[in-house]
């Protein structure tokens, strides 16, 4: 069973994420759990290109990357938020580094859709090894989503999401975790603790899951595959962790094929 886990920070939770989060991280670290942390950074952007004057607009849920905004992507997702979650991390103990997914060719992209996109990739590789090996010495990889092309050259604005979801994978991870501003999956005012993707379905036909937290559900439900059978949503504000070093959120599996 691996012991890797990786952990997506929503751009809107970063500078919300408690001191208890980051001292969770540090006893999961301790209990023999090997995390990678995965970020965003959509709020700190936006407010980047407004104070820079510059225009961007989203097409189907994803932000139209010229050169101009891909230079302002990179320079407050490796800048700005990669080192906010390193002091972070380093405040509580942690030994981490900060990294692009352009340094080391950590994450290889190709365009998505360059007429309707622009610079926003899809990931066709990503550098197992060079992550395993951070891993093995006790660090806390911090990866911002920009990825480098094939040529070694362009850069690409990768969805942190999908970013997440494809280390996750290559790397064999036992969890894929959504930190974000709410505890999990609510019923009736109490935390739905597992649910599977059949059991979702019905949760968002009946309105159980409904605005902010779709968006969320269904990119752990994409996460999923034969390799990766559970994800799971976890509250970065307040963060809770169970005697046997779980984080407290709902679990979400993948349902089984019931062979008649």
């Amino acid at each position: 069973m691996s012991d890797i886990i990786v952990l997506k920070c929503g751009g809107s939770t970063i500078d919300e994420l408690s001191d208890q989060f980051f001292a969770n991280i540090r006893s999961l670290k301790q209990s023999g759990l090997k995390p990678i942390i995965v970020h965003g950074g959509g709020p700190a952007i936006k407010q980047m290109l407004g104070k820079l004057q510059i225009e961007s607009e989203f097409v189907n849920g994803l932000r139209k990357t010229t050169e101009p905004v891909m230079d302002v992507v990179e320079m407050v997702l490796t800048g700005t938020v990669n080192n906010a979650l390193i002091r972070k991390l380093n405040e509580a103990g942690i030994q981490s580094v900060g990294l692009s997914g352009s340094d080391y060719q950590l994450l290889t992209a190709k365009p998505k859709d360059f007429e309707q996109y622009g610079y926003v990739g899809e990931i066709t590789d990503v550098n197992a090894e060079f992550l395993t090996q951070l891993l093995e010495n006790g660090i806390v990889p911090v990866i911002a989503p920009i990825a480098i092309g094939v040529d070694n050259t362009t850069r690409y604005n990768i969805n942190a999401d999908t970013a997440a979801g494809a280390i996750a994978k290559a790397m064999s991870a036992k969890q894929l975790i959504f930190v974000t501003d709410v505890p999990g999956i609510m019923k009736k005012n109490k935390l739905i603790e597992s649910v599977t993707e059949q059991e979702i379905t019905k949760l968002i036909s009946t309105g159980t899951i409904y605005g902010g937290m779709l968006p969320k559900v269904q990119a752990a439900i994409e996460s999923l595959s034969e390799d990766l059978q559970e994800a799971m949503i976890v509250d970065g504000k307040h963060s809770e962790i169970t005697p046997d070093a779980k984080l407290v959120g709902t679990v979400i599996k993948k349902s089984v094929e019931v062979v008649q």
